[in-house]
């Protein structure tokens, strides 16, 4: 039942948004970028690599106070820094609706102590907006999906700030280090919650 109503949710913003995305139609070259924080960044590079029209992503930290962050303060908490992960995407190809859809399916938007075995602040959802469309976006999304979970979205949604890229060595660690990756991923729990959480819609 829960899948349905989702469907049935984000099919209904779909039609509501196709004009104004429309109206709204790229320019040849033009691209969008959008900075989302899901709990370890390694997983969400990863999984926002497979969304057809995501032209890059970059593991990095956003929202803290610290300038020019490293892993180790950031993982060690107390900078205010998420991880997080920034998506060039062509608009052409694919919506900013589409991308906050399809990273809400990602997570556990249910926890805001961190992401599955990631605990604290740092490793907490949250969707950083760049202006007042972006923000209109994400809220209804988050609202209309709340209607279909059984406990209130703990997803943050917050002002784009400066983002610093993590090292070298975090990016694309998914393809550099895959059986490592996917010992992780697995040991952490990310997609038998994602299963509780979305059921056939986990992405």
């Amino acid at each position: 039942m829960r899948t349905v109503l989702i469907s049935i949710v984000f099919a209904a913003f779909a039609c509501s948004t196709s004009a104004q995305d429309e109206a709204s139609a790229s320019e040849p070259g033009e691209r969008g970028v959008a900075v989302f924080a899901g709990g370890c960044f390694w997983c969400t590079e990863s999984d926002f690599d497979k969304v057809p029209g995501v032209l890059s992503t970059t593991s990095g930290y956003i929202g803290g106070r610290v300038e020019n962050p490293t892993y180790e303060q950031v993982s060690g908490g107390g900078t205010g820094h998420i991880e997080s992960v920034q998506v060039v995407y062509d608009p052409r190809r694919v919506s900013y609706p589409a991308l906050v859809d399809h990273f809400f399916r990602t997570i556990d938007p249910l926890d805001g102590g961190g992401q599955f075995c990631d605990r604290g602040s740092q490793y907490r959802s949250a969707i950083f907006v760049a202006d007042e469309q972006q923000r209109g976006v994400a809220e209804e999304i988050k609202m209309k999906l709340a209607q279909a979970l059984p406990k209130p979205i703990a997803t943050d949604i917050l002002p784009a700030a400066r983002f610093y890229p993590a090292e070298d060595y975090h990016q694309d660690y998914y393809k550099k280090n895959p059986v490592r990756y996917r010992f992780y991923r697995r040991n952490c729990g990310r997609d038998s919650r994602l299963k509780k959480v979305w059921g056939e819609d986990a992405r």
